[in-house]
């Protein structure tokens, strides 16, 4: 794995938000990755619920000030570093006035689920697609982890395929038990039509809940990991019988697993 690059984009990342699963994963991955002498970055939101001072997090300016598009409006992108401490790992903070400034993870303050998370989940792919790029930082697998990452396959397919700096990269998602229920603004579809991005497996969205999304995600993906048996019994029809799955609980001794699996793209 000496000197691959594995992008990590997650919802959430210990220690920057609450102990999960996925948080917890989203740290351990990019750890075992840089301990076998692999290069990393991680990106999350940037919620109002993470203390930047706490965190010492700060603005990259020659990163930021991209406007983004999402559903014709123009959007300013904020790109914000912090480094995990004792650890050589940077993570990206996504973050934007309208869309995370203050805001929690899922819901409002009245506990109902924000009506633009479907406009947050597009901003977030585009803000990372975009950021890379002006990293010049050209991953070999990209690793995909919660609800508001589940776009970047399909924006790296469709939106962003004639970029020479995914023309080798593979991407991976991963799927949790701790899914969101409910639904999107019924528009979600038309929004991502609006990039011009067609794919037949959009239709899924036509019904535009959460679990719709994770669908849509594998239809893209180029290899899937299942956390637990329930996720992959929900969600394995809609994997490509053609690629890479593994089935691997952050209970088990998951290090040889998760770095033979990388190792199976690396090795392509």
């Amino acid at each position: 794995m000496k000197g691959k690059k594995i992008l990590f984009i997650s919802s959430e990342v210990i220690p920057y938000m609450p102990q999960t699963e996925l948080s917890s994963m989203s740290f351990k991955l990019p750890k075992l990755v840089n301990d076998n002498q692999g290069q990393t970055r991680i990106f999350i939101p940037k919620y109002g619920i993470i203390n930047e001072r706490r965190h010492q997090l700060h603005e990259v300016i020659r990163l930021s000030g991209i406007n983004l598009i999402i559903n014709d409006m123009d959007m300013p992108l904020i790109i914000k570093v912090a480094s995990i401490p004792k650890e050589r790992m940077q993570v990206y903070f996504i973050d934007s006035e309208d869309y995370f400034k203050g805001r929690n993870i899922f819901f409002d303050d009245s506990g109902s689920l924000y009506k633009d998370n479907d406009e947050r989940a597009i901003f977030y792919a585009k803000g990372v697609i975009e950021t890379i790029k002006k990293l010049n930082w050209a991953p070999n697998i990209v690793h995909i982890h919660g609800w508001i990452s589940s776009l970047i396959p399909l924006y790296i397919k469709h939106y962003y395929k004639d970029d020479p700096i995914f023309n080798d990269t593979k991407t991976i998602v991963s799927v949790y038990d701790d899914r969101l229920s409910g639904k999107f603004d019924k528009n979600f579809l038309k929004k991502i039509q609006f990039d011009e991005i067609v794919d037949e497996n959009l239709s899924l969205l036509k019904n535009p809940t959460y679990d719709e999304l994770y669908k849509l995600s594998l239809t893209q993906a180029d290899g899937v990991i299942f956390t637990s048996s329930s996720a992959k019994e929900k969600f394995k029809e809609f994997v490509n019988n053609d690629i890479p799955t593994l089935e691997c609980t952050s209970n088990e001794d998951f290090k040889d697993k998760y770095l033979e699996f990388y190792n199976s793209f690396l090795d392509e």
